[in-house]
């Protein structure tokens, strides 16, 4: 609000009310309304509006003329969420852009003032004027507005930062399907539905407010499951504990009474963060909860926080909501960095998919932290710690004592000395929970098949050249190895390496010779993959993976050596090409097949998870499925990770991708079959199924019983399909472990002091072995002077004295001159990270191998940031060769990045 216009208030007065408007607009106002309730003049009530209506204030104004202040009031969340991303999103709005479209909810005064900010210094500056604005605008659609402006401007990251629920609204309790007459009589919200399994349903259920008939409860009162209540008992009770309970009999609602407990327990003190694993099970669970306590108390301050959120305080949200639901990893970083002093901050930790907390994970460094506190300090306040898990047969085993041992470990990582299941109200659990039933199909392979054979010709007649080239059996010790196997793959591994750090007199020569045999390599590796595909999906599906490959090759500018190899494809395409279409079927395709056909015409309403082990296969599998008559009217949804391109020319799916996916197959008839790679079998919700397949796809005991977990309907059924005997051996091995961990379960619940004793003595002998590495003095770095090759084709790339490195893990190089021996291209997937926002790739100039990308930072453009795995470091003294995977494991100093080394004669901006 202008202050200085609002009705005559004495001239000294408003001399002090601007004066104050300097540094406190809401002071400022404050002074003003204290001065106007003094005012005795008639009409200087009608006055103030003629004024505030003038001042394009008509908000403002209908809410005083009505005296309903309530649109208002409905606003206040979005005002927050604004508030508390105000860091991030400046970084992503272009102000002069987004000012054409919001001239209905910004004054023209604050147009005008915020295009002259951004003149003068920049559009930071002038996005954080706009959103001062915003929050303090009077229009009840300024939101509205500002999503529409920034979808206009194509401004993505900055919209994606206004949708905390991944659905761009901010939950709103009276948003819900409420009947609000009877909501107060309401004493918890947990009603469960005996048709659905899936925690989604039993929360969907939960914020619906049919009663079923209850006795002696007044209101309706709605309870957990007997085996729910058992379930949460321990952590009720202030226990730290492992949960341990079958996929699909709703654990997340369990956390959700246990948070609604802890909460009232510690009103005003409670402090909870739920972690989850990965982001995608993050999104689902941070939905979960924001729904669940909107419905149930929204008082109850719900938020999440995962990578993509650039620039938000974690310290902040702790301190400023009840419940945060964040990835694992951001927690990591924020006690890394000590924004967050100690985990004493909180009051209880959730762990979601628990059994992780092992080896490396974030979560095992997040417990350690928290153990290290607990055995340093005897006046520590740690919180209570509560693990979620289908399944504790973790690590390696062969009998019930190993099992034992492994769960012990498991339990002294959590700090835990209760494993929790459900022993007493096991019949109900049975009632709502279906071990799916398991069968093994045991497939032939393929006999001899002319496809594979000319592959394997191909595969022989490039290894003799690479053997004319340098001896390359000489470069890898790894023997025995079969074309079309994960050992064939290790090898072309081993080779490339060694090549990365072959030296020879002649340098040309050794360029020469490395590349080559990085190309050979290359090729070999893709006819390796080719075969794989042709393993498991059809002959026509890995031709078309070769046909990918080969115009990437043309498409990227081969030299002689790629000519020569793409000659041997193309002299034999035409037969491959016949052969696929014609040649022999895929046995284990044709059971696959019968075992489809056979389900469907049984129970035309069949749901089925089809899991197998490859993006590239999911994506051949859809094909195969599409294309086959007596199949097709399955229209297979597909569900893969976010991660890096997979071997095929598919690349991952995004959150909202797989949302879609997911909510397809949920509520519609059109996807009768989800493909699924391992994104799939741990936390994710996939709705409720009566047909599991494996195909060849077979780990470790907790994927058996998460993967089995799918199966959720009642007389569902599991079945493996597979060609390799071993596959088929190692799963009923782990069936056979399964029961060995559940007997150890048992054996330790009746043992609690033994089980104790064990945690105690583990967490001792963990502490000494850690303060004894940290003892250890850390290996200085050397200041020796590199020359980074090219580790393709050697080529000069830079010196390791011009590396520097941003926020202590981002490299670069402040040698303009880099760019004359490098090409670029633009990114297809640009993004912003850590104020980092990479725009290209960045290409040797001789041979195309990929070095990394290029960079703005700072609003210093142009940055090469470099891949460490894409170089030969060659010492300028002793010219000895040495390769490193990883920026952490370089063995020379690298200085931090100071912006001062760059002025615009030493850094200009490229042609």
């Amino acid at each position: 609000m202008n202050t200085c216009q609002c009705c005559s208030v004495g001239t000294v007065t408003v001399d002090g009310i601007l004066s104050t408007e300097e540094t406190s607009v809401t002071k400022a106002v404050m002074m003003l309304f204290e001065r106007m309730c003094d005012l005795d003049t008639p009409g200087w009530f009608q006055a103030f509006i003629d004024i505030l209506w003038a001042s394009e204030y008509t908000g403002l104004c209908e809410a005083l003329t009505d005296w309903d202040f309530s649109k208002f009031e409905s606003l206040e969340e979005h005002r927050s969420l604004l508030a508390r991303i105000e860091p991030s999103i400046t970084k992503h709005m272009k102000p002069i852009e987004l000012l054409t479209h919001m001239s209905d909810t910004l004054k023209t005064k604050e147009c005008e003032e915020i295009r002259a900010v951004e003149t003068r210094r920049g559009p930071i500056a002038g996005s954080e004027m706009m959103v001062q604005c915003l929050l303090r605008s009077d229009q009840y659609n300024w939101f509205k507005v500002l999503e529409m402006a920034l979808e206009r401007c194509e401004l993505t990251q900055a919209l994606q930062l206004l949708e905390p629920n991944g659905d761009g609204k901010v939950v709103n309790a009276q948003d819900e399907d409420m009947d609000t007459s009877t909501s107060e009589t309401i004493k918890t919200v947990f009603q469960y539905q005996e048709d659905g399994e899936s925690d989604d349903t039993l929360l969907k259920s939960a914020n619906n407010t049919s009663f079923p008939e209850t006795s002696g409860v007044g209101g309706g009162e709605r309870k957990l499951r007997e085996y729910q209540k058992e379930l949460s008992a321990a952590a009720v009770n202030g226990q730290n504990t492992i949960i341990c309970a079958p996929t699909g009999c709703g654990k997340t609602v369990v956390a959700l009474a246990i948070c609604e407990n802890h909460l009232k327990q510690f009103t005003g003190r409670a402090k909870v963060v739920f972690l989850a694993t990965k982001v995608d099970v993050y999104e689902q669970q941070h939905k979960l909860f924001k729904e669940h306590f909107s419905c149930k108390d929204p008082s109850i301050r719900v938020t999440g926080m995962c990578g993509d959120m650039e620039g938000v305080s974690v310290l902040w949200l702790i301190e400023n909501y009840d419940i945060v639901v964040m990835t694992a990893q951001i927690l990591v970083n924020a006690l890394n960095s000590g924004e967050v002093a100690s985990l004493e901050l909180l009051s209880l930790i959730l762990l979601d998919e628990c059994h992780n907390t092992t080896g490396k994970h974030p979560y095992n460094n997040i417990m350690t932290r928290y153990l290290d506190s607990k055995l340093t300090s005897k006046t520590h306040s740690l919180p209570q710690v509560v693990g979620l898990t289908a399944s504790v047969g973790i690590g390696n085993f062969k009998s019930r004592l190993e099992a034992e041992s492994n769960i012990l470990q498991l339990c002294a990582n959590l700090d835990t000395r209760v494993i929790t299941t459900v022993t007493k109200h096991l019949d109900e659990l049975r009632s709502y929970v279906h071990t799916p039933e398991k069968q093994f199909f045991d497939v032939p392979q393929r006999t001899s098949d002319p496809f594979i054979k000319i592959i394997k010709q191909i595969m022989s007649k490039i290894e003799q050249l690479a053997q004319n080239t340098y001896s390359i059996g000489s470069l890898s010790n790894l023997q025995n190895r079969d074309y079309g196997s994960q050992v064939y793959e290790q090898w072309i591994v081993s080779v490339q390496k060694s090549c990365k750090v072959l030296q020879m007199k002649d340098p040309e020569e050794e360029s020469r010779i490395c590349r080559a045999l990085y190309n050979y390599t290359e090729h070999l590796r893709k006819y390796n993959d080719a075969l794989i595909i042709t393993e498991d999906a059809r002959t026509i599906d890995a031709l078309d993976y070769l046909d990918w490959f080969f115009e990437q090759v043309r498409n990227a500018g081969y030299d002689e050596t790629e000519r020569k190899l793409t000659e041997f494809f193309d002299s034999q395409r035409s037969q491959l090409l016949d052969l696929a279409t014609n040649g022999q079927q895929n046995p284990k395709l044709e059971e696959l097949k019968f075992i489809l056909e056979e389900e469907y015409h049984s129970n035309p309403q069949t749901r089925t998870v089809l899991f197998v082990r490859t993006r590239a296969l999911a994506d051949a599998m859809k094909k195969w499925i599409d294309d086959t008559d007596s199949l097709s009217f399955l229209n297979p949804g597909v569900l893969i990770g976010k991660g890096r391109k997979s071997n095929c020319n598919s690349s991952g799916m995004t959150l909202n991708n797989m949302k879609g996916v997911l909510e397809s197959f949920k509520s519609s008839d059109n996807n009768k079959i989800l493909i699924a790679t391992s994104v799939a079998d741990e936390g994710i919700d996939i709705p409720q199924c009566n047909l599991v397949l494996m195909y060849e796809y077979v780990g470790n005991v907790v994927k058996m019983v998460q993967v089995r977990g799918r199966g959720r309907a009642q007389d569902s059924r599991c079945y493996l399909i597979s060609s390799c005997k071993e596959r088929i051996e190692k799963e009923r091995m782990n069936m056979s472990k399964e029961e060995m961990v559940e007997e150890a379960v048992t054996r330790l619940q009746s043992s609690p002091t033994q089980i104790s004793s064990k945690v105690d003595m583990l967490q001792r002998e963990d502490k000494v072995r850690r303060d004894h590495i940290r003892s250890s003095p850390d290996r200085p770095k050397a200041q020796a002077s590199y020359e980074l090759l090219c580790g393709k084709c050697k080529t000069f790339a830079c010196l390791s004295d011009d590396l520097r490195v941003v926020q202590a893990s981002h490299h670069i190089v402040l040698d303009h001159s880099v760019f004359k021996r490098c090409t670029t291209q633009p990114h297809k997937k640009p993004k912003t990270f850590d104020g980092i926002c990479k725009k290209e790739k960045l290409l040797c100039a001789t041979c195309k191998y990929d070095w990394g990308i290029i960079v703005s930072y700072l609003n210093i453009q142009d940055l090469p940031v470099l891949k460490i795995e894409s170089f030969t470091l060659q010492d300028r003294n002793t010219q000895k060769q040495i390769y490193f995977r990883k920026w952490r494991d370089v063995t020379f100093h690298i200085q931090k990045f100071d912006i001062t080394e760059v002025t615009p004669e030493s850094w200009p901006l490229r042609e």
